[in-house]
């Protein structure tokens, strides 16, 4: 271990043989630490999204505990503290209202307590984006614990993707093949142990993602969450942390121009979530690093497919960990990444996956052979959406990426569940679905709702996709030709409010275009007598969300939370 660079951040809390030193000593010891705790060993944060209300991060309580011992067996002072968790199969109206609002959570309980270092729990969705974000907003030594994937679920001999599965509910009920009895026995089925969903959707995109970006110690990211290798991986975490605090290893030394490339090449490699765009762009927002919409066209878009997971492909996450994980895919790509980064154990990114082997070329293709050319996130531009729209082609269907067809259009999700499975609705299979009021302002929060369901009339044909478009997000578990993230928003006036039944929209992914055919002429007149809707409420934090959200193309952080405020606080409690 190393010595340490320059005086602990908690001694100005603990340090002092003043009255005030007193106080912070203290009132601590009602919990029976001994004097050593206060006299220079480096506080750790232990900051906690378990929730009961969270399912998939009821499991962190105790790994919390296992991070604990690593901190004692590395000579620091571990501190438990909770934040605001987002169970995102629970939550109404979307976590994703409350994502910010969990990151200033996080962001002010670091800086107002003495901790020196912080060992992030993750899990679900949002929790691992929030946590980073305001972590970065301080900008202390970090290391990122993900609670990993529920081990597979199998059905009447299939596989049950979590999330995945759940897409499917629909059109096995309307086609009477789904009993009520089945829908309870799939319940269990899908969900059997600890763990987040075990797709490639958002929650194993963002721990992916993390360590892709250099904050989880090698091939943490895809161990179930029932693994006893995880465990092992999470008490080693708890030592880390406090050797990265001795060597003032902080976030903004990891978490580079470089890593954000990565972690964008690597997630078009693996068919991850479109969720990644808005999270990744607001964490580059909170740590100072320049990252657009565009990048992630340009960087990811050509990068193959080489992970064959649900809803890209037939595998689950615990099979991905079998066949190698994520250090596979790392080394695989070792000459299209920046392999000279840093990552939370001091090592670069090249030396840590330098051994990985694959086990199984089912689930983890070369690049030679992959699974899918050109996979990543396509981001579209045209007069339906002036600041960027996004596709996910890996989850789409071929023959619908170049389309044009008539616009059936749902102004709110109450419209589309009032008249979706209308038998007189007007709508064939080369409609084009249009969804507004779905925004980041418009619902509010962006919810993730942009891959609606089939009309029940094209599901009894045999429909199984058609393009859909909207100003919301879709789940990272979810599948189809699904335009998302349209912005500006139909609540703030964009093209989108001004589309109508009947109105010919274009799709062209292969050219990056969203186009609406009609004259500007008869866009300037829609524009004159479009009536910007109420906001929802006049009060509490989502009047501080529609106040001051961002739209999807910026991250949908708020505009007062860009940037950072660092470590220091100013001023004492007496």
């Amino acid at each position: 271990m190393k010595k340490e660079t320059k005086k602990l951040r908690s001694q100005e809390w603990f340090g002092g043989s003043d009255k005030m030193g007193f106080v912070h000593r203290s009132w601590l010891r009602n919990q029976g630490y001994p004097d050593d705790h206060f006299r220079g060993k480096p506080v750790i944060g232990i900051c906690n999204t378990w929730s009961e209300l969270t399912p998939c991060n009821g499991h962190l309580r105790d790994f919390a505990e296992i991070v604990k011992k690593g901190v004692l067996e590395a000579g620091g002072f571990p501190l438990e503290f909770p934040v605001m968790s987002l169970g995102e199969t629970i939550m109404r109206p979307t976590t994703m209202l409350f994502r910010n609002l969990a990151s200033m959570d996080v962001e002010e309980s670091i800086r107002a307590n003495p901790i020196d270092g912080v060992v992030l729990l993750t899990g679900c969705d949002k929790t691992t984006p929030s946590t980073i974000m305001g972590a970065c907003s301080v900008d202390l030594p970090t290391i990122v614990v993900p609670g990993g994937p529920m081990l597979s679920g199998r059905f009447k001999g299939e596989f049950i993707g979590s999330g995945s599965f759940s897409w499917t509910i629909k059109e096995r009920q309307k086609k009477n093949t789904f009993s009520e009895e089945d829908m309870l026995e799939a319940e269990i089925c899908g969900s059997r142990s600890a763990g987040h969903c075990n797709t490639m959707g958002t929650a194993s995109t963002m721990a992916t993602m993390v360590e892709a970006l250099g904050l989880t110690l090698p091939g943490m990211s895809s161990i179930p969450a029932v693994d006893s290798r995880k465990k092992v991986l999470t008490q080693l975490s708890g030592r880390r942390i406090v050797e990265m605090v001795n060597e003032d290893l902080t976030l903004s030394k990891i978490l580079t121009r470089k890593a954000f490339e990565n972690s964008i090449i690597v997630n078009a490699a693996v068919g991850g979530s479109t969720n990644l765009l808005i999270h990744l762009l607001a964490i580059a927002g909170r740590i100072g690093v320049e990252l657009n919409l565009e990048d992630f066209d340009k960087l990811g878009s050509k990068i193959p497919l080489l992970v064959n997971l649900m809803p890209s492909g037939k595998y689950l996450m615990e099979d991905f960990f079998y066949a190698g994980g994520l250090p596979v895919v790392l080394k695989e790509l070792e000459n299209l990444l920046h392999h000279d980064v840093l990552t939370v154990n001091g090592k670069s990114l090249k030396e840590n996956n330098a051994n990985a082997k694959c086990y199984n070329d089912d689930v983890i293709a070369t690049l030679d052979k992959p699974f899918q050319h050109n996979a990543g996130i396509a981001v579209l531009k045209g007069n339906l959406c002036e600041n960027g729209a996004v596709i996910k082609p890996s989850a789409a269907t071929p023959k619908l990426m170049k389309h044009k067809g008539r616009a059936v259009v749902f102004e709110s999700m109450e419209d589309y569940h009032a008249r979706i499975d209308d038998p007189n609705l007007d709508i064939d299979e080369t409609y084009v679905i249009v969804l507004k009021g779905v925004g980041p302002k418009g619902y509010p929060g962006m919810p993730e709702v942009g891959n609606v369901d089939l009309p029940e009339k094209l599901i009894q044909k045999g429909v199984k996709d058609i393009v859909r478009i909207s100003d919301g997000r879709m789940s990272g578990t979810a599948y189809g030709t699904v335009v998302l993230h349209i912005s500006p928003e139909s609540a703030i006036g964009g093209t989108l409010a001004l589309v109508k039944d009947g109105d010919m929209i274009e799709l062209d992914v292969a050219n990056r275009k969203l186009h609406l055919d009609i004259s500007n002429d008869e866009l300037k007149k829609r524009k004159a007598l479009w009536v910007q809707p109420e906001p929802h409420t006049d009060r509490g934090y989502v009047r501080l969300f529609l106040d001051h959200i961002q739209q999807a193309d910026k991250g949908c952080d708020f505009d007062i939370l860009v940037g950072k405020s660092g470590s220091v606080v100013k001023g004492d409690l007496h």
